[in-house]
């Protein structure tokens, strides 16, 4: 059975550009995969456990090869289960708007959760970082208020797409597609062919994905 996860990274809801787009995504999966087993992880309703004391401390001694204090252990025991739950999905289908450039703090904090030596990627001096999630799929829908098309004369940066795919790519997952809505905001016109046309992707890539 395929397992796909589904990451929400806008508090919008039904205003939200990216998720409308991943909806019509999944509703089109459900029906080309019936079998699939679909989780959903919103990142707002989610606990994640904070970054901090004993839980980098716990990091840090596996990048050093030290053994975890029992504080440490139970610690780490929260990364692992949010980094069990990414890593068992073989699609991973993303929403993502554009925040400041970049993407919603939820989403780098989730990302600075699952990104962990002996779990995600490991290293070594002659190999260097080795992502370890291998043979999956990721589908990122993006949307922004700005247009970053090829070809257009946007000056304001986008970190936003090579942020997500460059970590996506560090943990081993290299099959990404994406699909983007934008602008978000100016001409009406153009909105709405940027979202027409994304739900059609959507609904199309859902067949094969």
């Amino acid at each position: 059975m395929t397992r796909l996860l589904y990451v929400e990274a806008s508090p919008r809801k039904r205003r939200s550009h990216s998720i409308a787009v991943a909806q019509s995504f999944l509703d089109a999966y459900r029906a080309a995969h019936p079998d699939a087993d679909i989780d959903i992880l919103d990142l707002w309703r989610e606990d994640l456990p904070r970054f901090d004391g004993d839980v980098i401390d716990a990091k840090y001694a596996i990048l050093a090869k030290l053994p975890h204090t029992d504080e440490q252990r139970d610690a780490w025991r929260a990364v692992e289960r949010v980094v069990a739950r990414f890593a068992a999905a073989d699609r991973i289908v993303l929403s993502v708007p554009m925040w400041n450039f970049n993407v919603p703090y939820v989403l780098k904090h989730y990302i600075d959760v699952v990104t962990q030596p002996t779990l995600t990627f490991s290293f070594s001096p002659e190999t260097g970082y080795r992502g370890l999630l291998r043979d999956k799929r990721a589908l990122v829908v993006y949307a922004s208020s700005g247009d970053y098309l090829p070809g257009t004369t946007n000056p304001r940066p986008d970190y936003q797409k090579p942020f997500v795919e460059a970590w996506l790519r560090f943990v081993g997952i290299d099959d990404i597609a994406t699909i983007a809505v934008q602008p978000t905001i100016g001409h009406p016109a153009l909105l709405e062919a940027s979202t027409t046309a994304a739900h059609a992707r959507a609904a199309e890539l859902a067949k094969t994905f």
